[in-house]
């Protein structure tokens, strides 16, 4: 069945017009007037609806009812990204959506080739955003990864909370399956260096942070390879594949 997310208020017995972006993308499928699909707006749940009305540009659906099924993982992972080249984040905001991460930080970190600074950090975290409401259609899921603002490493120690810092090094003895299995599922934010990985003082910096240095093993991992490995892996250890 077609998953739509609708940027509104959704409410079983209602009808809707929707979006020219979404009537669009029903008239490519040649849906046909009380074709069945799925709306859901990112707070919770999603709606069972019927395509009433659908025209050149245009459609109109009635809402008929609500269901709370979530697919989230029973933790929070935050994975807090050294920016690296745009396609390269693109394909990792994707891919941590399918994973359930609930959250993408991106960090400005001092290997970051690509510099993102006011008009074009509002440009770039937008499209992020439109990634997110495409993987969410796609993998089922029924809340948004939040895409936060870009801030600098240092930024997300101090704002780390009551979630456990763990730190992506090729220098780590500690492999992250062992740390994962000795440790209880919780909160927790990844740290993931761009492109050539974090430098030698922000890795000091995250470790005296708290931060807990692990290795995913002997070779070396290009950066949107680790931050996919890294959360299957975890996922894979405490659950919520």
């Amino acid at each position: 069945m077609p998953r739509f997310f609708y940027d509104g208020d959704l409410a079983a017995g209602t009808e809707i017009r929707l979006p020219p972006a979404i009537a669009k993308h029903i008239a490519v499928l040649r849906l046909e007037s009380a074709s069945e699909l799925t709306l859901f707006n990112g707070k919770g749940g999603e709606y069972h609806a019927v395509l009433s009305a659908r025209g050149k540009d245009s459609a109109t659906v009635s809402i008929r009812s609500h269901d709370p099924v979530e697919r989230e993982l029973p933790y929070r992972i935050t994975l807090a990204q050294g920016i690296p080249e745009s396609g390269k984040m693109d394909l990792i905001v994707e891919k941590a959506v399918e994973l359930g991460v609930a959250a993408v930080q991106p960090v400005s970190a001092e290997r970051s080739v690509v510099r993102l600074k006011s008009d074009r950090a509002e440009k770039r975290v937008s499209r992020w955003r439109s990634i997110v409401h495409a993987a969410c259609e796609q993998c089922g899921r029924n809340r948004l990864t939040d895409i936060l603002s870009p801030v600098s490493l240092k930024e997300v120690i101090q704002v780390a909370g009551d979630s456990t810092l763990v730190l992506l090094s090729p220098q780590a003895s500690l492999p992250l399956p062992a740390w994962a299995k000795s440790t209880e599922p919780g909160n927790l934010t990844l740290l993931i260096g761009p492109e050539g990985g974090f430098t030698p003082t922000e890795e000091a910096l995250a470790l005296a942070g708290g931060a807990v240095a692990v290795s995913m093993g002997d070779r070396i991992l290009r950066t949107e390879t680790a931050a996919m490995a890294a959360v299957a892996a975890i996922n894979a250890i405490w659950g919520g594949m």
